[in-house]
């Protein structure tokens, strides 16, 4: 018996420091993502001439949902073909949404390994060193580079419903750039970080145009993730849980559409966002539009055929995503399809909202998502239920209003983000 109390009284101090320091980590913050973007290859029409990004300033906004003390940026040459050199990168506060002035008081140089300079590879993004920040909560974030020369190949967010500048000279300090020219996109940028509580989580949604905020007010920061962002923390309990929207305008689930399709870009877009825990996935209507929209200008329509293996792919996409996120720990929330009945665009018929109430009744079905939020039930016209409620839309009869994103996300249980 000696020995064995000898061996416990050797063990008992080893034991004691293995649990405070696993006590003391615990408490450390962790990195959790409080704005991020999905990235993509911009549209001719979407991207900057070349030689107007060489020895060029570009200067962006962006929405934060989580607060924090320290940041960090994420930059991305993610579709670039040569390394993209960014000789410098300042962050500030905004005096305004619609305009590129910054208090010059709060403007702080972006180091990368005690570099203010990084060359980041092509395919690549780039993590900058942390910056002693404070990130308030659902402020606005200016973050101003310079480019000696232009990008091999633009990566991207056409849909960005905020306002970028750009002009000649390195000035990425200057406190307005008066004379800058500007456009709606944001380019070269995949999110900024915050070092949060313990407790601190993100959410990612996952969408098409209609998560990316298409019909939003430009600057205006209404997209149904903002209007999220904004309910979350005015819970204690949720205050702590951050929004990233990752929405694509013109995203498939099942096709390269405007951007890659959702599941080539799940890895990036999903399970690398720092903090990651839940997945709202809201995609799907380009794919079903789509059938429609090409049998709209074909004779005969789509066949039966057609539509069931249309439904049976989208299907078959959901359980790829579900299966990925659990992998990787994250609980998945599904949305149904909302009503896109009358869209000129794709000219939906009764077959087509067949395909879209089959493919809600997997979706609504116990035993596949870890939840279902049914933003079908709240946009529809309860006397025409394959158009969307008047007063929720936009006017082309597939994108809701600002009136109509905020009724999705008011739609949407706070508890299922507590721990």
């Amino acid at each position: 018996m000696k020995p064995a109390k000898i061996i416990a009284l050797v063990f008992l101090p080893s034991v004691i420091a293995l649990l405070a320091l696993n006590s003391a980590h615990a408490q450390q913050p962790v990195w959790t993502g409080s704005w991020a973007t999905a990235v993509q290859i911009p549209e001719p029409q979407n991207s900057i001439p070349p030689d107007d990004l060489r020895d060029a300033t570009v200067r962006q906004i962006v929405h934060l949902s989580i607060g924090g003390n320290t940041l960090r940026i994420r930059l991305s040459n993610a579709f670039g073909t040569a390394p993209l050199h960014f000789t410098s990168v300042h962050i500030a506060r905004p005096i305004a949404l619609d305009a590129p002035a910054i208090d010059p008081t709060s403007d702080r140089a972006i180091l990368f390994s005690g570099s203010p300079e990084v060359l980041v590879p092509a395919g690549a993004e780039y993590l900058s060193d942390p910056v002693a920040w404070t990130a308030i909560p659902l402020s606005s974030l200016a973050i101003t580079f310079h480019l000696d020369a232009p990008p091999s190949r633009e990566t991207g967010h056409p849909g960005s419903r905020a306002t970028t500048w750009y002009i000649h000279g390195d000035l990425v300090s200057a406190p307005d750039l008066p004379n800058a020219q500007h456009v709606e996109h944001w380019y070269e940028l995949a999110g900024v970080d915050v070092e949060a509580p313990p407790s601190a989580s993100a959410i990612i949604a996952l969408g098409d145009s209609i998560t990316d905020g298409h019909a939003t007010t430009t600057n205006g920061n209404d997209r149904w993730t903002d209007v999220l962002a904004a309910r979350l923390q005015s819970s204690p309990a949720t205050r702590n849980v951050a929004v990233l929207n990752l929405g694509i305008g013109g995203n498939h689930l099942l096709t390269d559409g405007l951007g890659p399709n959702t599941l080539a870009r799940f890895d990036r877009d999903v399970l690398a966002q720092p903090g990651a825990h839940w997945l709202i996935a809201f995609e799907g209507v380009n794919d079903l539009g789509g059938l429609a929209q090409h049998a709209a200008s074909m004779s005969p329509e789509a066949s039966q055929s057609a539509h069931a293996a249309l439904v049976a792919q989208a299907i078959a996409a959901y359980q790829q995503i579900i299966v990925r996120a659990h992998q990787a720990n994250i609980r998945v929330y599904g949305t149904t399809i909302t009503p896109y009945g009358g869209s000129d665009f794709y000219h939906p018929g009764p077959a087509d909202e067949a395909a879209r109430q089959a493919v809600n009744a997997w979706i609504r079905m116990p035993g596949h998502f870890d939840a279902v939020l049914d933003f079908d039930q709240v946009l529809r016209d309860p006397q025409h239920p394959d158009q969307l409620l008047p007063a929720d839309d936009c006017g082309d009869h597939l994108h809701p209003n600002p009136a109509g994103y905020k009724a999705i996300a008011n739609a949407i249980p706070l508890d299922l983000f507590t721990h």
